[in-house]
């Protein structure tokens, strides 16, 4: 793992890194402030190879540290924008945010009619709008997600495609989180692009590239974890494993995640054959994701950063060779092989397949898209001699075109403001008087954040209630407040209380009749809201009741409310929910990692703290300011479980 490097300073590579994308390709833009990479005004939709204007925009991004992903694969017949993250970090939902409202062609509800009840632009199949294609990686859905359900809220017409194409994690250890995205990402980007450019709608850029994504299998190789800039190598070292001499890891993440093996002493024909079988073995139970016999498939070997072409020549006829022998018979109609998706400099390569479907649109088909003409550094096809001369002239960027979030409009649904803020304060303060309890649990299952982020945010929407108080319509009241919680609470709780709460919005909106019709903001009304809006939430996370997480206690309440119509026996259903996670080992987030038995002793922290709100909230629970500023106890118990949970 070499820990050398030209540039140091992470935060001024990767901005200069994304400047350098303007200076290769002139019909792009860089907004460096949200780190956004764009199409200048009038090049992406006015493509010289078709008459058709483009009506969807496509966006894609992540952490950096994967280029030419990204940033470079933005331009003419690929993507409309990136939207590019810290090294190895997801960008926040408002840098995504942002790029979806402000940095590309979005077709906005001024411009064609919108649906309140479904909070987005209607149109038909011929309508445009947005497409978002992300990685399957938690953060990356998350805060892309939030940034989609943001926008939906403010009319824009818009959706989102996962891309989970690695296999060396098997369905059993990957579990509810499924496949990671790796190189085979740029497949889908491609052909949604290149469908994009041709005018097609947003029905028929989002089924292709969901058929794209669904049969696409990649694994990669790697001799060596990378280092990132920055970072202490011995940091680096005590975090991983890092491989012998001689070793060879099968499986690595692009994040220098844990693969499926390590092999030591074996030469490329081995190493190879093993990865083939991994991607292609329908016997394996646990990684036959996808049966690839079509009579077209595409191969792209992809050098992960650190390999000389040299040696990538050498590895492409090694799989070009075995893939033609039996028992596979595999000879691609199309063969990709270069710099595509990184992990910085590592040492390393991946395989990936893309077994060719027909797409049923009734035009062209993936091996068309994949050959149409594009402008993008990151792809094959050059920028065209038109494009540097429009240059000259057009210096025209987005950056004065940011627009504010939409005006909430009423809901209909009312109820008695004082008597609202009333039980609010008092959920908030039981949140805040909770902190040092969940805490503790979470130092002892987790990284000890979860309290502070919680108190932070109670307090933050207390001091905009004491200058904003409650208006009586319950959508622009929680409008109000979701702004406070995005602002001050970040991290994945963040982003699943902002992902819950947008939503929560426009389910309000959807069982309100509007301001002409008015209702009581009742149990019913609220129950129904609080439905969809975990069915909302339920897209973009697989975390449900029994896996360790504040959803165990979130659904009781929702259940129990709809069926009791009581918010007192849903808020202690909100509490057995959160009591019953003591001793249930964790299925999602960094708890997985962490080991240790702390689990077994209490409860899941953000499922606690979710519960106090609740009990506050419900009149059950009391806490005036000197409880909720207690000091943090321990105990001897406490003590020996966190040093436990600290052993390597």
């Amino acid at each position: 793992m070499s820990n050398r490097h030209f540039i140091n300073d992470p935060q001024h590579l990767v901005l200069t890194s994304l400047q350098s994308t303007t200076l290769l390709n002139p019909g792009v833009a860089l907004d460096a402030h949200n780190k956004i990479v764009y199409l200048r005004p009038g090049y992406g939709h006015a493509s010289s190879s078709s008459n058709q204007r483009q009506k969807v925009s496509l966006i894609s991004g992540g952490g950096s540290g994967h280029e030419p992903s990204f940033s470079s694969m933005v331009g003419r017949g690929l993507l409309s924008a990136c939207v590019a993250g810290t090294i190895f970090a997801s960008p926040s939902a408002e840098q995504v945010r942002t790029a979806i409202m402000g940095r590309v062609e979005n077709n906005e509800p001024s411009s064609s009619s919108y649906s309140p009840e479904h909070g987005q632009q209607q149109g038909g199949e011929d309508a445009g709008g947005v497409l978002v294609v992300v990685m399957n990686y938690t953060g990356d859905v998350l805060n892309f997600g939030l940034a989609v359900e943001k926008a939906k809220a403010a009319g824009v017409n818009v959706e989102m495609v996962v891309v989970g194409d690695d296999v060396g994690v098997g369905r059993t250890k990957a579990g509810k989180v499924g496949r990671r995205g790796i190189a085979g990402t740029v497949l889908v980007q491609k052909i949604a692009g290149a469908l994009a450019a041709q005018g097609r709608s947003l029905k028929e850029v989002t089924k292709v590239a969901n058929l794209a994504a669904q049969n696409i299998v990649s694994v990669g190789a790697s001799l060596e974890h990378v280092h990132v800039p920055g970072r202490r190598a011995e940091a680096e070292g005590a975090e991983f494993k890092v491989l012998k001499e001689g070793e060879v890891e099968i499986g690595m993440g692009i994040h220098n995640e844990q693969g499926s093996s390590r092999e030591k002493g074996i030469g490329l024909p081995e190493l190879v054959g093993k990865m083939l079988k991994q991607l292609l073995d329908r016997n394996d139970e646990d990684r036959a994701f996808v049966n690839v016999n079509s009579n077209e498939v595409v191969l792209l070997v992809n050098n992960l950063g650190g390999v000389s072409p040299l040696e990538m020549g050498g590895i492409v006829t090694e799989v070009v060779t075995q893939l033609a022998e039996q028992p596979y018979g595999i000879k691609p109609v199309r063969i990709l092989s270069g710099t595509y998706m990184t992990s910085l400099n590592g040492l390393g390569f991946s395989i990936s397949l893309l077994n060719v479907v027909n797409t049923d649109i009734g035009g062209p088909g993936m091996i068309d898209l994949l050959d149409y003409p594009s402008e993008a550094t990151g792809w094959t096809a050059p920028i065209s001699k038109l494009t540097w001369e429009e240059q000259r002239e057009n210096k025209n960027t987005r950056e004065n075109e940011v627009k504010s979030e939409e005006e909430v409009r009423p809901c209909g649904l009312t109820y008695d403001p004082q008597e609202a803020q009333k039980q609010l304060v008092a959920g908030l303060k039981a949140v805040i008087a909770a902190e040092p309890d969940v805490t503790k649990y979470d130092t002892m299952v987790g990284d000890g954040d979860c309290g502070i982020g919680l108190k932070r945010g109670a307090e933050a929407i207390l001091s905009h209630l004491d200058s904003n108080p409650l208006t009586g319509d319950a959508a622009i009241d929680l409008a109000k407040i979701v702004t406070v919680v995005e602002q001050t609470m970040d991290g994945t709780s963040g982003a699943l209380y902002g992902i819950f709460l947008n939503a929560l919005v426009a389910s309000l909106h959807t069982v309100g009749g509007g301001e002409s019709d008015k209702k009581a903001a009742d149990e019913n009304a609220w129950a129904a809201a609080l439905k969809l809006s975990c069915e909302a939430l339920s897209k973009y996370t697989p975390a449900r009741p029994g896996d360790r997480t504040l959803v165990d206690a979130l659904y009781p309440f929702v259940d129990a409310l709809e069926k009791t119509g009581d918010v007192k026996k849903a808020a202690e259903a909100a509490k057995q929910g959160a009591e019953g996670t003591k001793g249930m080992k964790a299925k999602l987030g960094r708890t997985v990692y962490i080991g240790g038995s702390g689990f077994e002793q209490v409860p899941d922290p953000g499922a606690w703290g979710l519960a106090k709100f609740f009990l506050g909230l419900a009149g059950i629970e009391k806490s005036d300011d000197s409880s909720a500023k207690q000091a943090k106890g321990s105990d001897d118990g406490w003590e020996e479980v966190t040093r436990e949970a600290e052993l390597p």
